[in-house]
């Protein structure tokens, strides 16, 4: 667990870089290892691998993540070998009110000196191709009895940062013709996982050490949106700037 790629991390998330050999790893940061390259030729149109692996083929284009709950037990310490076991929990369809949905649900585990250090559960959803343009489904509002909050924007370099950094290949969060003009997005879309990243460093920074982190996406953000994350007791959420909630949270 290399204490330099966590480095680019915290500097690509606006912090100072202060992870060296032997501390834990800060919550979710375990995303930036464990990567699986695949050749060009095995990979899907939006650039992530071709299903029918780990993630079985549920015949629909569209893949999001729609959310996820992880259970933290032993810190993830740099400079030491780690290993993550894989499978898919859950696959099923769905009719919802846009169309056919599939969920498929996979489980993660990370190991390190025969310790199990964190189980991250990561919710899929599969989608079929929008009718362009497609009407918006309205969207919830956010509360706003918030405690605390803070205010962040993203750019085009922080999405391209984080795809790098979580070997990310997904096309709509760089490809802004293919966020665009396929999967019908008003813009390049905003990492959910960069989200819920955000969420947990400021539920640790409030709360303390973290035991147990869930969060779901209720509406995507475009890279040129101004967002404020909220906080109260143990709920998080992210509020859009039209008011719209993004992504709830618990910790």
């Amino acid at each position: 667990m290399d204490a330099a790629r966590a480095n680019a991390m915290q500097v690509s998330l606006g912090l100072p870089p202060s992870i060296g050999v032997g501390d834990p790893l800060l919550p979710f940061f375990h995303q930036l290892y464990f990567w699986d390259p695949q050749p060009p030729t095995t990979l899907g149109r939006d650039g992530h691998p071709k299903v029918g692996g780990l993630v079985p083929d549920m015949g629909l284009p569209r893949r999001m993540w729609a959310g996820g709950r992880l259970k933290f037990d032993t810190p993830i310490l740099t400079g030491l070998p780690a290993t993550r076991t894989s499978r898919c929990e859950k696959a099923l369809h769905k009719e919802g009110r846009t169309g056919p949905l599939a969920f498929v649900t996979l489980r993660h585990e990370v190991w390190q000196d025969n310790a199990l250090c964190l189980t991250e559960w990561q919710d899929l959803v599969y989608r079929e191709d929008p009718d362009l343009p497609a009407p918006r489904s309205a969207a919830v509002a956010a509360d706003i009895d918030e405690e605390e909050q803070i205010e962040i924007s993203f750019d085009t370099t922080m999405l391209f940062r984080y795809s790098a950094l979580t070997f990310n290949g997904h096309r709509i969060h760089y490809d802004l013709d293919y966020a665009k003009d396929v999967e019908g997005y008003d813009g390049l879309v905003v990492h959910g996982p960069l989200l819920a990243q955000h969420l947990m460093l400021m539920a640790q920074s409030s709360l303390g050490d973290l035991k147990e982190f869930s969060f779901r996406a209720t509406s995507p953000l475009m890279h040129y949106e101004t967002a404020t994350l909220c906080r109260k007791g143990r709920k998080l959420w992210v509020r859009g700037p039209d008011g719209r909630l993004c992504m709830t949270a618990t910790a």
